[in-house]
């Protein structure tokens, strides 16, 4: 299918952004928008562009190995540093604002590599629909000085995922995903435990056949949030049983099934208004 022309025109405006920024480190964790930004500032930057994965317990060892695989496949030149948000208090404590202590983390780590290796400027993959959520780490960038090449050339997620498709790029319908400590409850400590359990659940269900879905993580309760297109599946007594046995050996007391299905931050949904709407 042909790219809408406001699409086309989007593309060059993100191109003509990107050859402005000189040599690019790229904040990569290998979901869509970050896997296509490091295509296309390869693309237009060449060896002059740096893809940055951070590696850390909050990223799950399944999206650590697709994102290094991807970078292989497209030659896209890559870098695993190690990010410490797990030693911030702030981060730990898990309110709302931990997205903020992690991209803080995460940028100034790239910082110190930027000055380090020569580059003169950083970028990441927030796009224009992320305007309208919650997102903290978005402060932290900004404080940074990040450049954001998606959103300036005003692509949403859907045209990143055109785009990508017409590149012939694998990850152009990969599920969305999030750092394994946005399935932790606010105000439940942020914990290696806590994030081991989640990954090993996730990957069950993954192992399940199930493909777009999240591991809450409620202290003893267990919330499971499936795909409404997959709910079906779920909805099974024998389904009921492999849930109820998986999780139960990770230490839930409770297994539960959401019957609104996935959400990308439902999380959010238990903070208060003043925090998710702060006053100027």
């Amino acid at each position: 299918m042909p790219l809408a022309a406001a699409t086309v025109s989007k593309r060059a405006a993100l191109d003509a952004r990107i050859r402005t920024l000189g040599r690019t480190l790229v904040a990569y964790s290998g979901g869509v928008d970050s896997a296509f930004l490091a295509w296309a500032a390869h693309q237009v930057l060449g060896a002059d562009m740096l893809a940055v994965i951070a590696d850390s317990p909050s990223l799950a060892r399944t999206h650590l190995t697709e994102a290094v695989e991807f970078a292989r496949e497209q030659g896209i030149p890559l870098e695993i540093i190690t990010t410490s948000e797990l030693d911030r208090a702030e981060y730990v404590r898990n309110d709302g604002s931990r997205c903020f202590y992690c991209k803080d983390e995460l940028f100034t780590v790239m910082e110190d590599f930027r000055a380090t290796h020569g580059f003169d400027s950083i970028a990441y993959g927030v796009n224009g629909d992320d305007q309208g959520d919650f997102r903290p780490g978005q402060i932290a960038a900004s404080q940074h000085h990040v450049a954001a090449p998606l959103l300036e050339a005003g692509l949403t997620k859907q045209e990143i995922r055109e785009l990508a498709r017409n590149a012939n790029l694998l990850v152009w319908d990969k599920p969305a995903s999030a750092c394994l400590s946005s399935r932790i409850e606010y105000g439940r400590p942020v914990t290696r435990e806590a994030l081991s359990t989640v990954e090993q659940g996730e990957d069950a269900l993954r192992a399940l056949g199930f493909r777009q879905f999240r591991v809450r993580h409620h202290g003893e309760i267990v919330r499971i949030e499936i795909a409404s297109n997959e709910l079906p599946r779920a909805f099974c007594s024998e389904m009921a049983a492999e849930f109820t046995r998986v999780f139960r050996a990770l230490g839930f007391k409770f297994v539960t099934l959401d019957l609104e299905g996935f959400r990308s931050g439902s999380m959010n949904s238990l903070l208060p208004a003043e925090q998710l709407f702060p006053k100027a």
